[in-house]
């Protein structure tokens, strides 16, 4: 049986390594000097959409987003694939062009990366970020009386799980992609220069799963304001046709106990909150003058926040199905 690294990496053996051997987070940190430090992460999968371009740019802006999610800037990536021996060479060129092209956008680059051959297309980066060594965030930095910001609405998990089916309509599909293909450049960088300190992005662990690992890590509770949650258009109607993927039915197995509902939210609802999401928003925690001015800051440069409950001593979390403002 594998001993945990901590066993074979003692902390205290490697100070310079100031997140990763500890509580698990969405990148580690490596100190550099007094004033930078790297920030490093990988995250790959198999296709989400049919489109292969669509495909490398979304699995791109996923696996940058981790490094987001800690307030580093990218700024090398390598590509790691999969790849079917009969898939045509074009379509492994497009999954690499929308790849290189999202990592250009982001300000970063790609040199090089490792592929092979497997019975499934898999896609993603080792990503790899700068951040000054007293401006990052983690999970274990939200505190009571803290906001909740999320950046982008939740409900891909459903739909692209009814695409496989054929169930999806082009539309809701088409605003799917936009929102996975949106880098989470621009509220990391927010954030960032307004001081924050606590946040994760959402991904294949869905918001309630990763909020829950949010909070333990931060040794905080967490309430969830259900009608303040943003879906995408169609992703209630999915979810009535039962389009959820099986992670999705394992985050609602795994975290469910750490959850707590009112009565009146329904199963499908409860379920969109597992859904497993793939390239999500960042989940911010920060005091409410500082989250107010993220909002603001945030609508004046074209995007969105929205505010979906609050931190709060103890444990687990609560999801309320009453308006609350925030």
């Amino acid at each position: 049986m594998l001993r945990p690294l901590q066993t074979i990496f003692p902390a205290a053996d490697y100070p310079d390594l100031l997140v990763g051997l500890g509580p698990a987070d969405d990148a580690a940190i490596w100190r550099l000097d007094e004033s930078r430090a790297l920030a490093l992460t990988t995250d790959f999968f198999t296709p989400v959409v049919d489109d292969a371009y669509d495909y490398g740019a979304i699995a791109a802006a996923n696996a940058l987003s981790d490094l987001y999610a800690m307030g580093a800037t990218p700024i090398l990536a390598l590509n790691i694939a999969g790849v079917p021996p009969g898939l045509p060479l074009d379509l492994v060129l497009e999954i690499f062009r929308g790849g290189a092209e999202k990592v250009r956008e982001a300000g970063a680059v790609i040199a090089g990366g490792h592929t092979i051959r497997d019975d499934e297309p898999k896609y993603g980066l080792v990503a790899l970020g700068l951040c000054e060594t007293d401006r990052w965030m983690t999970k274990a930095s939200a505190r009571p009386g803290d906001v909740l910001l999320l950046t982008k609405p939740l409900g891909t998990g459903v739909i692209a799980t009814a695409l496989k089916s054929q169930q999806a309509s082009p539309e809701d599909v088409a605003e799917a992609v936009g929102w996975m293909k949106r880098l989470n450049r621009d509220a990391s960088r927010l954030a960032v220069d307004l001081g924050f300190r606590a946040a994760t992005d959402v991904t294949g662990f869905s918001l309630l799963g990763h909020g829950h690992e949010f909070a333990q890590a931060s040794g905080v509770g967490m309430e969830i304001n259900f009608p303040s949650v943003p879906f995408l258009q169609g992703a209630r109607r999915y979810a009535e046709l039962g389009c959820f993927a099986g992670g999705t039915v394992d985050n609602r197995d795994y975290f469910e106990r750490h959850v707590t509902f009112d009565g009146t939210i329904d199963d499908e609802n409860r379920m969109l909150l597992f859904d497993a999401q793939t390239s999500g928003g960042l989940l911010l925690a920060a005091d409410p003058g500082a989250a107010a001015e993220f909002r603001a800051r945030a609508s004046a440069e074209g995007f969105v926040a929205w505010p979906i409950g609050r931190v709060v001593p103890g444990e687990g979390i609560r999801v309320f199905d009453v308006p609350v403002e925030m």
